[in-house]
């Protein structure tokens, strides 16, 4: 069974998916990154100073010990930012090794 477990593991298609899963977590890091401190500062700037971040729709005020209850739009506005900017570089990659995969030899 050792054998076999190692053969598995040992497999092209095993090891691009491990490596890919590691490369998809520290881009989305960056990702983020971009999102929070670049972009949307400067989306914040553009429509008068607001911090996504804080944008919010409280439901019922904190009380004491009680935390209040808010819906936070603005965090969604940025992971929907986030997202978009994913989708579009990875478009990007996958569009630029389609081009690559698919020039033919000159003869």
């Amino acid at each position: 069974m050792f054998n076999e477990f190692k053969t598995f593991i040992a497999q092209g298609n095993v090891l691009d998916l491990a490596v890919g899963v590691v490369i998809g977590a520290a881009f989305g890091k960056i990702t983020a990154s971009l999102v929070e401190d670049i972009i949307n500062p400067i989306l914040g700037i553009l429509i008068g100073g607001v911090d996504f971040t804080q944008l919010k729709v409280v439901l019922k005020a904190a009380v004491g010990e009680t935390p209040e209850v808010a819906i936070k739009y603005g965090n969604f506005i940025q992971t929907v930012i986030q997202f978009l900017i994913i989708a579009w570089v990875i478009f990007l990659v996958v569009k630029g090794a389609n081009k690559l995969r698919l020039t033919k030899p000159k003869e």
